[in-house]
């Protein structure tokens, strides 16, 4: 087996910083305001908080603990806990995978918004504009139109940015996210700043943190707070195991694990008022309630805000300022991702890092093709879903599963605590024997039984099957054949040591 090259972080700052970034990213933008909007307001941002110290912190600072306490990479650590584990390591990684496909496709509009920002290229009506002419959406999901040469263009140098950026894993990645995770704060903290300054602005504040209390009481609000928590943190795609394999032995990981959650979660809560202010702002033009011109996901960022940009002093320079942070902000998502994959690829097969970059980029952007495609936004939708909800909660239940009832928890507990300086109590052992493989599982199953109650989306079942249950089949097939690889290497490793 060939030998494989070993990076430490530069710094401890380094490695807290790319984490953060992992964390952070378009979902702390577009996703968590909506949630908000969607489920109480205040009332969210309660249920955010107890679902991140209850599941989230213990589940990061189990994948912490399987990356340096137990070493390697997803696939490794879990073989080191035993060789029947380590395709759920494999599991963790390719749904990572998948998501990066069409991750740096959304990356792609942002690029090309980015370039569109400084002439307002999408005019008066951004609706078509991003439809039409920038997607080139057909009628359905089944009707594939024509690729966007545009962004296969953007596509292209998106994958190019994301090798770079891992080219020689955590010591480029350690110089690299200086700049992209403290460029999207700065450019936060700016349109917040503006925003505020905005007539009606606090309208839109007002509507954002007024609680409605009588949410706490339905089950759709922790179902999505958890969905959020397990999400932004990065947890489940084995990207903050593979990270903190870079880690020196001593490390702290409970304060590590801390700085990164609540940074995930500060940065969340300050996005709320970049988007409400200037919602405030644009309801007020029109007339009519901050929840009319409200809009999830891709619409909020690439066709209201467009649109209240243009009613906006110096429109140009705050186009150019919100698009260049979304990108800033994927970007450490993406890359972060894609390193848990490499990682796990070159601790099996024993590659050269510079060749499984470009091998692991050519395959997925070859596979990204399809999201730029006139049926490309519907396929986005319907992937993103069965990814998030059914493989993000399936790896998140196996994780705590595993940890939990099959190897010795509080041993583990004992080796996070021997280097930690805010040691955790037993409160740890059980949220991962209990409070995590709960949620999970609540979650997965009521994913499932929504999906058999209705089709998500109201796409045809060809499609769910194909885009949903056929991909997650292809990724636990994969990582079944690719585990037993993994237990092979290992002990070719072990012989020749």
């Amino acid at each position: 087996m060939a030998q494989t090259e070993k990076a430490y972080w530069s710094s401890r700052t380094a490695f807290i910083l790319a984490s953060i970034g992992s964390a952070i990213g378009l979902g702390n933008v577009w996703r968590f305001p909506y949630i908000c909007y969607k489920y109480g307001g205040g009332a969210f941002i309660i249920a955010y908080l107890v679902s991140l110290f209850l599941a989230g912190i213990p589940l990061l600072i189990l994948e912490f603990a399987l990356g340096q306490r137990i070493g390697g990479s997803a696939p490794v650590a879990f073989a080191k806990l035993s060789k029947k584990f380590a395709w759920i390591g494999w599991l963790a990684i390719l749904v990572g995978f998948f998501i990066t496909t069409y991750y740096a496709v959304i990356m792609s509009w942002a690029a090309n918004y980015l370039v569109y920002s400084f002439k307002l290229s999408w005019g008066s009506d951004p609706k078509s504009f991003f439809f039409d002419k920038v997607l080139g959406l057909t009628d359905s999901i089944a009707n594939f139109g024509s690729i966007q040469t545009h962004l296969v263009i953007g596509l292209i140098i998106m994958w190019v940015w994301i090798v770079l950026s891992i080219w020689k894993g955590a010591k480029t990645v350690s110089k690299v996210v200086y700049f992209t995770v403290t460029i999207p704060w700065l450019i936060l903290i700016t349109l917040v700043t503006g925003g505020l300054t905005l007539p009606n602005a606090f309208e839109g504040i007002k509507y954002y943190l007024t609680p409605k209390w009588s949410m706490l009481l339905k089950p759709q609000i922790w179902q999505a707070a958890f969905t959020q928590v397990f999400f932004s943190l990065s947890v489940g795609f084995g990207v903050m195991i593979a990270y903190a394999s870079f880690l020196p032995p001593k490390s702290d990981l409970v304060n590590n694990a801390m700085i990164i959650a609540l940074s995930d979660a500060a940065t969340a809560y300050v996005g709320g008022f970049a988007v409400f202010s200037v919602l405030g702002y644009y309801a007020g033009l029109q007339g009519v309630e901050v929840a009319k011109v409200m809009k999830s996901g891709p619409e909020l960022a690439f066709i209201t805000y467009p649109e209240i940009i243009n009613h906006l002093p110096l429109a140009p320079l705050v186009g150019v300022l919100f698009f260049l942070m979304l990108l800033t902000l994927a970007i450490d998502s993406a890359f972060s991702l894609v390193e848990g994959f490499v990682a796990g690829v070159m601790e099996t097969f024993g590659t050269r890092r510079g060749r499984t970059n470009i091998f692991v980029a050519a395959v997925a952007f070859l596979i990204g093709i399809i999201y730029t495609t006139g049926a490309g936004l519907y396929w986005l939708d319907l992937v993103d879903h069965y990814m998030t909800f059914f493989g993000l909660f399936a790896v998140g239940f196996l994780e705590a599963l595993v940890v939990g009832w099959f190897t010795d928890t509080e041993k583990i507990r004992e080796m996070i605590n021997a280097h930690s300086i805010v040691k955790i109590g037993k409160w740890w052992n059980v949220a991962v024997k209990f409070l995590v493989p709960i949620a999970s599982i609540v979650l997965l199953l009521s994913s499932v039984i929504g999906i058999i109650i209705k089709p998500y989306g109201g796409y045809p079942r060809w499609a769910e099957l194909v885009g949903g249950w056929l991909l997650l089949a292809i990724a636990v097939i994969l990582a079944i054949i690719l585990g037993k690889q993994t237990v092979k290497a290992l002990k070719v490793k072990s012989s020749e040591g």
